[in-house]
């Protein structure tokens, strides 16, 4: 197998130099919820306020990423699956580069959530955007809600596929619902969690 021949190519710089370099631990946050549920803005605004702080960073959507990374992949779970576990694995990546990752995936499956915290060597933190299927469904953004009601779309988180909820209790989740919160104030919770994981400074 090809596999046997691979070996792990250390390199010069390494992720510490990259720290003391850029003044800041990297890490990937991994925002999950329904479609709808203001991942990718409250994704946006988080990456704003971080490069704001002087924070590395680079976002990876979830649309974005299947116009090319994924763009081969459907939405039956066994692509959902291997398309997360490309988005972890180039998550990793990026952290390795000293960078704090910002991911705004639906991502359903809570196996393939702990796969992609597997990858990472960095820190993980998990986002719950815990926002009602009511209140998903009414936003609508993108009139997704109403094809998969109408039988136009198969396998939709939250109608015709499931989503499985992360435990909130979890050390390294946090849950936040933007229909409490402005996603700055969701955004501001995602750096107050941060700070006290060492990522960043106080501000």
């Amino acid at each position: 197998m090809v596999a046997d021949n691979l070996h792990y190519h250390d390199t010069t710089v390494t992720t510490e130099h990259k720290v003391t370099k850029y003044g800041h631990r990297p890490c990937v946050i991994w925002l999950t919820g329904l479609s709808g549920s203001g991942k990718s803005t409250v994704a946006n605004v988080l990456e704003r306020k971080l490069f704001d702080l002087s924070v590395k960073t680079h976002l990876l959507d979830g649309d974005n990423v299947r116009m090319g990374l994924n763009r081969d992949l459907g939405f039956l779970p066994h692509e959902r699956k291997e398309g997360i576990r490309r988005v972890g694995e180039v998550a990793n990546l990026f952290a390795q580069s000293g960078t704090v990752v910002i991911t705004a995936f639906i991502s359903p499956y809570a196996e393939d959530r702990q796969a992609a915290r597997d990858a990472c060597s960095q820190d993980f933190l998990e986002v719950f955007v815990d926002t009602p299927l009511e209140e998903c469904e009414a936003r609508d953004p993108k009139g997704l809600y109403q094809k998969a009601r109408q039988g136009l779309i198969n396998d939709f988180t939250g109608v015709s596929a499931p989503y499985e909820c992360p435990d909130s209790d979890a050390p390294d989740t946090l849950r936040i619902d933007t229909t409490l919160m402005t996603a700055s104030e969701c955004a501001e919770v995602i750096i107050e969690r941060m700070i006290k994981m060492n990522i960043i400074g106080a501000q």
